[in-house]
């Protein structure tokens, strides 16, 4: 007995001096003013609104704790002012995820407008100058996740955002979506007549974003630029050479510029059209693997057939909640991970979870560092100790 109680206390200290260490790795240590780069050799864990499994989403919160936990990339969605700033926002109304309804000197900004073919009714973010939405406060979407936070974060700008990525210990990208194009053209004046695309892709350039996809220049600043408007990548292309990813919705919602059919946009010919102007797409993945009843069908071919245009694919959203697991991944989340990334193969996965997809690819890549071996070991002794506690 003596023995055992020796070992559980050995074992017990490694634990304390070892869970210290984040399970995601630490800082190179490089030369001062140098940064670790970005991971290629995987496929990208792209935080989908930064962590917003945790904290309520496209704030400074949201993508800081992403950062930490070892995004290879920040996403957001990119709307604007009534004053032509451009923010950090999802939805052209701000009723779902801020407390604009509790301000009554707001009461009278309600408006319907058509967005999308459809009767939209709300406080759309185009009637608010960004001093009034920085009055606001921002919370969770949905009422299942960790309220603790909401009312304690502001709306952010592009330029906020930004700000954080380069201020970071490493090289992490930013994968900003040109978000409701026709209905921000039509409600937002720019100066020179200038368009949203226009000023979208002048506040990347200001902040030194340039480069062709995994160019030397680009791996100092990574960053996509998305969008579900095909006219809207095509614009872009004129004006940067940053890669360009095609948002691909469900079968049943046709592209908001151009009226195209799902069919359409991924058949092989609009492939090989669209290959000129962006290097992947990003499907919502239950188009590209169709579900019936909660459970997966066979894939289809979506897949191979980018790769055989030459175009990654990045599907979105990954979430860890049993509500959005499919019943084959057994309600968890790694292995559903294990299911897209080696048996679909895509370059990059949309997840509301980033610690998630990054622990799962240092527990499971070839390419691990020492800090996921360490991390591994822990985990087995963790597990050893709870068996004598069950005890």
């Amino acid at each position: 007995m003596g023995s055992a109680c020796l070992i559980l206390f050995a074992l017990s200290c490694l634990i304390v001096e070892s869970a210290a260490r984040p399970f995601y790795p630490l800082p190179s240590k490089v030369a001062e003013g140098e940064r670790r780069p970005l991971q290629t050799s995987r496929p990208y864990n792209i935080a989908h609104r930064g962590s917003n499994g945790e904290l309520p989403e496209e704030t400074a919160a949201a993508y800081m704790r992403a950062i930490k936990e070892g995004a290879d990339f920040i996403e957001t969605d990119i709307l604007s002012s009534k004053d032509g700033v451009l923010i950090c926002f999802h939805d052209v109304t701000l009723d779902d995820t801020t407390d604009v309804a509790q301000h009554k000197e707001f009461a009278n900004r309600k408006r319907t407008y058509v967005v999308q073919d459809a009767n939209t009714t709300g406080f759309f973010t185009v009637d608010f100058t960004l001093k009034e939405l920085k009055s606001l406060r921002v919370r969770q979407r949905y009422p299942f996740r960790d309220q603790q936070y909401n009312g304690k974060f502001q709306i952010i700008t592009f330029e906020e955002y930004i700000a954080i990525a380069l201020d970071a210990t490493r090289v992490v990208g930013i994968y900003p979506e040109i978000k409701n194009p026709v209905f921000i053209n039509e409600r937002v004046k720019w100066q020179n007549g200038k368009k949203f695309e226009d000023v979208f892709v002048e506040t990347l350039k200001k902040y030194g974003y340039k480069g062709s996809y995994l160019s030397d220049e680009w791996k100092k600043q990574p960053a996509f630029i998305q969008s579900f408007a095909p006219t809207s990548l095509v614009y872009a292309s004129n004006l940067t050479d940053l890669p360009k990813i095609f948002l691909i919705d469900d079968i049943t919602v046709p592209t908001q510029d151009t009226n195209q059919s799902y069919w359409e946009i991924t058949s092989d010919g609009y492939f090989d059209f669209i290959k000129n102007y962006v290097v992947g797409i990003g499907p919502w993945k239950d188009t590209v693997v169709p579900v019936v009843n909660n459970y997966l069908q066979p894939p289809t071919d979506l897949v191979a057939r980018a790769h055989a245009h030459n175009l990654e694919v990045h599907p979105y959203t990954y979430r860890n909640e049993n509500m959005f697991l499919h019943l084959n991944f057994n309600q968890d989340p790694y292995e559903e991970y294990e299911f897209w990334i080696h048996k679909m193969g895509v370059d990059g996965l949309f997840t509301d979870f980033t610690g998630s997809l990054h622990n799962y690819q240092e527990w499971t890549s070839p390419l691990s560092s020492k800090d996921s071996n360490e991390t591994s070991l822990l985990h087995k002794i963790a597990v050893m100790v709870s068996s004598y506690e069950r005890v």
